[in-house]
């Protein structure tokens, strides 16, 4: 720990987040630990959010956010050159402990490196490794001085593996309100209160979108011909992806859809129900009491080896964390406008049957997520 001119400590951190989800969490966890130390720095990768609490990003965030297994050859020898200059900044700055913030595949090899450099390290967001690759527990374990998990299930799994672990909770359950007021949304949105109003929300990422984008619309129009009240709102979660809808929308003025920046909490609370791409936004639709159907494809050689490697029935978020099929999925080829149309449609009138558990599972994740962190990662550097 570095000294400032009156004596005083700088607690300098590092971390690195490679996604929006994970500048979300990098940002409340800087936010908690500005009010436990007085000098401190942040140093690292991350997005706005984490640059507006103070983070010195090396490069922008967007360069780490790649999906699939195989999408991911195109970008790797970018990503190996990147985390390899990062590693030799970080080695010679010495922050006083490094915050990998979910992307696994670049951040625990980031680790790995640096705590065998005498750097301590906390990992934040558990990979899926109880769902498959399961064998990353025991690099896992040589990486991290500490794991902390958003989820009650995965630190049972590192707890059986002898990994150091602590379950937070989800900073989004702290943010997001018990109930939400679908009256208020629609008015900050200039939405009618009397129409039904459908969510899409086919994913942040340029990959995402293109191969669920398409698809989404064209259930929409399904919808639109069995239900000529309803209409359609989609949160862009950036520019790019703003641009990206716009193209696939050309030619479709017969739908009755509105495109907003950003905004994915005031449509998810606006919205009677949604469809939308598996990942974090399907927790944040069930923290939103938000009946829904979950749909998500990759590339066909990412899902051949996927399919054999994955180790439990469910892949979104809300089913996994009630430990069954609670919300409807549609993987790869399942995940047509038909299907999701023949899900959706009965949600708008008998929601409330997926949902009626919805506040059960929000109140369990509702822990102080960032403030617990907090004082983690402040454990973990000694200053506690």
């Amino acid at each position: 720990m570095a000294s400032l001119a009156n004596g005083d400590r700088l607690f300098r951190v590092a971390l690195v987040a490679g996604e929006a989800s994970g500048d979300i969490l990098g940002a409340g966890l800087m936010q908690a630990l500005k009010k436990h130390h007085p000098h401190i720095e942040f140093i690292g990768i991350g997005g706005p959010r984490m640059q507006a609490q103070g983070l010195d990003s090396y490069f922008p965030q967007e360069r780490l956010a790649v999906m699939g297994l195989v999408e991911v050859l195109g970008r790797l020898p970018e990503l190996i050159l990147r985390r390899h200059r990062l590693l030799n900044t970080l080695i010679e700055s010495r922050p006083d402990v490094f915050i990998g913030i979910d992307a696994p595949d670049f951040n625990l090899g980031l680790e790995l490196r640096l705590r065998k450099a005498g750097i301590r390290t906390v990992h934040y967001v558990s990979p899926s490794v109880w769902a498959w690759r399961q064998k990353r527990v025991f690099t896992i374990r040589d990486a991290c001085d500490m794991m902390l998990t958003l989820l009650p299930f995965e630190a049972r799994f590192y707890e059986e593996h002898r990994v150091p672990v602590r379950f937070v909770g989800h900073p989004l359950a702290d943010i997001i309100p018990l109930e939400a007021d679908r009256q208020a949304a629609r008015g900050a949105l200039n939405l009618p209160q009397d129409q039904l109003v459908v969510a899409l929300m086919p994913g942040s990422r340029g990959g995402e979108v293109a191969r669920l984008g398409e698809l989404f619309f064209e259930a929409a129009r399904l919808l639109r011909a069995n239900r000529p009240n309803v209409r359609f709102i989609v949160p862009c979660a950036n520019q790019a992806r703003r641009q990206q809808l716009e193209q696939m929308l050309i030619g479709k003025d017969d739908l009755p859809l509105t495109l907003f920046d950003g905004r994915s909490h005031e449509v998810l609370a606006a919205c009677d129900a949604v469809l939308i791409a598996s990942g974090t936004a399907t927790l944040e639709a069930m923290l939103y009491k938000r009946p829904m159907v979950v749909a998500y494809r990759v590339s066909p050689m990412t899902y051949r080896i996927a399919k054999r490697l994955v180790k439990t029935p469910f892949f979104s978020l809300p089913n996994l964390l009630a430990g069954r099929m609670l919300v409807p999925e549609l993987i790869q080829d399942d995940a047509t406008p038909q299907a999701m149309f023949e899900l959706l449609s009965p949600l708008l009138e008998k929601g409330e049957l997926q949902t009626a558990s919805f506040a059960a599972m929000h109140k369990a994740l509702r822990c102080n997520a960032s403030e617990r962190a907090a004082d983690v990662v402040l454990h973990v550097a000694g200053i506690a």
